[in-house]
């Protein structure tokens, strides 16, 4: 079983999708902080986001992905960064160098080893991230696209820049926030967008309980009609 879960920044795909991977005993696997590994790599090298530094950058980057005790680790090369991915400075690139053509068919091509392995091994792999559905794999019996008010998505990044130490206020989340949106849903390789055959699950007023809840009945459903 591979469920893919797709949908803007801060919709709350992320927590839902681990949580929901917990309960179903799948994998999660955060294609969203892979990228942001790759963001990281292109920092620490000082590098622009353009298509020669992407050939440069990719020459000497390796993003993998680990688990141990069932929770993802992300690695650059040995070095574990998974702490490190949701910096507001990886957050105001990511963007940018997720529209690269080397960047995305690199994600993609790894995306796509990872999850059948894990699936594989384990039964079944819960995807987030904004292309899970339509480019990685548009083959998933299960597809969810969550959404929420642009305001709550907002306090909630906010909420995850405050446990990490960093200052910054509401209205630069939210600008953050808009201008990420306008670029995923108008950059030319694989933009944001709903799957034809996708689930839309509004999270607004929803717990990260009741949205946990929601996905799972879905592929218990989805799985008990042998789809």
């Amino acid at each position: 079983m591979i469920v893919t879960i797709d949908g803007p920044a801060g919709s709350g795909k992320s927590t839902t999708a681990r949580r929901a991977a917990a309960r179903l005993n799948y994998v999660y696997l955060d294609t969203g902080a892979m990228y942001r590994a790759v963001a990281l790599g292109f920092l620490r090298a000082d590098a622009p986001a353009t298509l020669a530094s992407a050939e440069t950058v990719l020459s000497s980057l390796r993003v993998d992905v680990r688990y141990r005790d069932g929770t993802m680790q992300v690695f650059l090369g040995d070095e574990a960064v998974t702490d490190r991915l949701r910096s507001a400075e990886v957050g105001r690139i990511v963007s940018d160098i997720s529209t690269l053509e080397p960047i995305r068919e690199y994600m993609v091509e790894q995306q796509r080893r990872i999850g059948h392995a894990q699936a594989d091994r384990h039964g079944g792999v819960v995807l987030d991230g904004r292309d899970t559905g339509t480019v990685v794999f548009p083959e998933a019996p299960v597809k969810i696209f969550m959404v929420a008010d642009i305001d709550e998505r907002a306090r909630r990044r906010l909420q995850e820049h405050e446990a990490a130490g960093e200052e910054i206020t509401f209205e630069e989340v939210r600008a953050e926030i808009e201008q990420r949106d306008e670029q995923d849903r108008t950059r030319d390789i694989a933009p944001l967008r709903r799957a034809d055959d996708a689930t839309v699950l509004d999270t607004t007023d929803c717990t990260i309980a009741e949205q946990v809840d929601l996905v799972v009945d879905h592929v218990k459903a989805q799985d008990a009609h042998g789809t």
